[in-house]
């Protein structure tokens, strides 16, 4: 397969219509090329003798690194309270997300 039927720009196009992107035609070539040179990039390492590789091997040897799950002191409420840019009875006032209409 040559590089041209890698990703065709008819496919970056189709693509950009799903995503509800808006490409020129510059762009849509770019992008065409950029993702030529990404697959094809993939399908060099797909031809590389992997046999011998785990198939979750890092270059750092690791373990569980997590912190034991353990309960902490919390914060006072009027403290966390005090740095918000507005509260009422005790709870975050927020602006709305929504203006009502849907």
């Amino acid at each position: 397969m040559n590089n041209e039927n890698l990703i065709t720009e008819k496919d970056v196009a189709h693509v950009a219509v799903l995503a509800r992107l808006h490409l020129s035609e510059k762009e849509i070539t770019d992008f065409t090329v950029q993702l030529r040179s990404i697959l094809e990039h993939g399908r060099d390492i797909t031809a590389l003798d992997l046999a011998d590789i785990p198939p979750t091997s890092g270059p750092i040897p690791l373990e569980n690194v997590f912190r034991e799950d353990v309960k902490g002191g919390c914060v006072d409420k009027s403290e966390v309270l005090s740095e918000a840019p507005g509260h009422q009875e005790g709870q975050f006032l927020v602006p709305p997300l929504l203006d009502g209409s849907e």
